[in-house]
C-alpha cells in the first residue's frame, strides 16, 4: 500500500463524519476515523478518536454521549432531540403497538448502535492524512526501499512526506516510499535520540 493524502470523499458518511468533526473537537479529541454500516434494520456506527497522552474509557463516553443526538437526527432514530415531533412520536408509538399485536408494520426506525474507541498503542496508519492527528507521537514505517523500518518521532506532516526524529536525527519519509506505518508503542526516545 503506497501513501498519498486521500482527498475527502464526498460520500453521506464523509459529511456526517466532518459535522462530528467540531463536536469531538470541542470535546478537546480528534475524530480519526468513522465508519456507518447497516445490517439489517440496524446502523452501527465506529468513531477512533485520539488525543496527545491517552483515551481514556471517561473520553470516550464524553464523545459517545455528545454525537448520539446528531447520530439520532441523522438516521432517523425517533425520541431523539429534534428528530420528530411529538405527534410523529405518538405515531410511531402506535405503530410499534400494532407490530405487536400482528398488524403489518408502516414504519421501523433503525436500531442505532455506537462504538467510540481509542486508535490504540500500534494502530495501523490506514493514509497519509492520519499521520497529522499523531504528531509528537512515535511511529515506524515500513520503507519500500529498504524493506526495514523506519522509528520515530513524528514532527511534522505535508501533502507529500512526514518528517521523524528517530536515531539518525530528522528524516524526511515520502508517502510513496511507506509500505505501511503503525503507531509504535515500543519506542524508546530517550535510547533513541
Amino acid at each position: 500500500m503506497q501513501y498519498k493524502l486521500k482527498e475527502r470523499e464526498d460520500t453521506e458518511n464523509a459529511k456526517l463524519m466532518l459535522g462530528l468533526e467540531p463536536v469531538v473537537e470541542g470535546l478537546g479529541l480528534s475524530l480519526v476515523e468513522f465508519a456507518v454500516s447497516r445490517h439489517k434494520g440496524s446502523v452501527s456506527v465506529k468513531a477512533t478518536v485520539f488525543k496527545k497522552g491517552s483515551v481514556g474509557i471517561g473520553d470516550c463516553s464524553k464523545v459517545h454521549r455528545a454525537i448520539t443526538p446528531r447520530l439520532e437526527l441523522a438516521f432517523g432514530i425517533p425520541g431523539s432531540a429534534g428528530s420528530l415531533g411529538s405527534e410523529d412520536a405518538e405515531g410511531c408509538r402506535k405503530t410499534r403497538e400494532k407490530e405487536a399485536a400482528g398488524v403489518k408494520k408502516k414504519f421501523s426506525p433503525p436500531e442505532l448502535y455506537i462504538e467510540v474507541s481509542s486508535p490504540g498503542i500500534n494502530r495501523l496508519i490506514r493514509e497519509g492524512a492520519e499521520f497529522r492527528y499523531f504528531i509528537d507521537c512515535p511511529v515506524k514505517c515500513w520503507m519500500t526501499a529498504l524493506s526495514d523500518w523506519k522509528r520515530g518521532i513524528v514532527e511534522s506532516v505535508t501533502e507529500t512526506h512526514i518528517m521523524i526524529k528517530g536515531s539518525n536525527g530528522m528524516e524526511k519519509l515520502e508517502y510513496e516510499s511507506i509500505a505501511k506505518a503503525k503507531l509504535d508503542s515500543d519506542f524508546d526516545s530517550k535510547a533513541a535520540l
